[in-house]
């Protein structure tokens, strides 16, 4: 073990409240600290665990991401859904070995995943 943990996943945008609001709304975390230059957003109750930090930069995107989060949704359907009434879009859709996921951006364009996880009960 190196003694190192991922503390924060950072993401980049132009409009941090508009992108707080998106990011906070697809996973419930809360807003720990920030103010107009940057936002944490975590679990209130486990400070603990992996944060999205959300940073103020003036340049905007260009290319594709080379890294993007996963989310687990019960109901990638519903999920999109969600996504398109928060301001992101769809993107596209793939499937391999039995998985499908669905491709979709926030409201500035970086891209993420909704990965269906079926539960076995």
């Amino acid at each position: 073990m190196s003694g190192y943990r991922i503390g924060n996943i950072a993401i980049d945008c132009n409009d941090l409240e508009g992108m707080t609001s998106f990011w906070e709304a697809m996973t419930g975390l809360a807003r720990l600290a920030g103010d107009d230059s940057f936002c944490i957003l975590g679990d209130a109750e486990y400070p603990g665990r992996l944060k999205l930090f959300m940073q103020r930069v003036p340049e905007p995107r260009v290319g594709k991401n080379r890294l993007h989060l996963d989310l687990y949704v019960s109901n990638a359907a519903s999920a999109l859904a969600e996504v398109e009434r928060l301001g992101g879009a769809a993107a596209d859709t793939h499937e391999r070995d039995g998985i499908s996921w669905q491709v979709a951006t926030d409201p500035e364009g970086n891209e993420f995943c909704l990965v269906e996880v079926l539960r076995k009960d």
